[in-house]
């Protein structure tokens, strides 16, 4: 199929999914969560057995598209709950993926780019990236990522990095665990093939069945907070510090906080 937030390239059994909207610092829209998607679905299903993910320009995805944004104050509850879920579903989906995914970060990932990131099995990063879940000093809140980033992190780091909003470099992130190896920009695409090629010498049974089994152990857990997290993600946007948020980040000014 045409894509037009994303290119797909399958070449043996690797396929690379590169975010495409480099004037938007690939951010993220339902379009590009819907192609995002259907991709992984078509790796899932296909002869490749190790997926990339990268972006193209200068960042790897800088978290949510403004026009994504701006809709955001206009919707019904019914819409945020189906927004949430789509992005949701995208998380579950790079997650639970049984051919192993190795993001090459080339620059900044921010918020829901971030999760993007770091969801992967394999998180490749050159030094200059950036890394953060921003969401709190716009009003939002960080609730599909944070499932994930507990179990990831811990708790006293998720909730150093989710109420904080900070951004950190490639080296704290390393150092937290969410990046598995600092790359120099020039090396990252070489690298991420010869680390797909690390994973292509094993077998693909065992990989997909080690996956299926790491999924296992709490997938129940998982999916249950996954449903609270899509009702918290709703439900801020109803709140006036969000509609405050909201206004100020695309009024380019600091915000009047409301408190509820």
């Amino acid at each position: 199929m045409p894509y037009q937030a994303l290119h797909l390239d399958i070449a043996g059994e690797v396929a690379t999914i590169t975010l495409n909207r480099p004037d938007k610092r690939n951010a993220i829209s339902s379009q590009m969560i819907e192609e995002l998607l259907i991709a992984l679905e078509k790796v899932e299903t296909g002869a490749a057995r190790v997926a990339l993910i990268t972006g193209s320009g200068r960042a790897f995805c800088a978290g949510m598209d403004l026009d994504a944004l701006r809709s955001l104050a206009g919707q019904s509850l019914d819409q945020n709950l189906a927004d949430s879920r789509l992005f949701a579903n995208l998380l579950y989906r790079i997650h639970s993926l049984s051919k192993p995914i190795i993001a090459a970060v080339n620059g900044p990932a921010i918020a829901g780019g971030c999760g993007i990131a770091t969801l992967c099995d394999f998180t490749l990063a050159v030094p200059e990236a950036k890394f953060g879940y921003t969401e709190v000093k716009i009003g939002f809140i960080p609730a599909v990522v944070s499932v994930f980033l507990r179990r990831q992190v811990g708790d006293k780091i998720a909730r150093d990095l989710l109420i904080s909003g900070r951004i950190i470099d490639t080296a704290e992130a390393y150092r937290l665990g969410l990046v598995t190896e600092i790359v120099p920009a020039a090396n990252l695409a070489a690298r991420a093939l010869e680390f797909a090629g690390i994973l292509l010498a094993a077998s693909p049974t065992s990989i997909a069945r080690t996956k299926r089994l790491l999924l296992g152990y709490d997938e129940a857990a998982l999916k249950s907070e996954l449903e609270i997290a899509i009702r918290e993600n709703a439900a801020i946007r109803s709140t006036a510090d969000f509609r405050e948020g909201l206004s100020s980040f695309l009024e380019k000014r600091a915000p009047k906080w409301i408190g509820h």
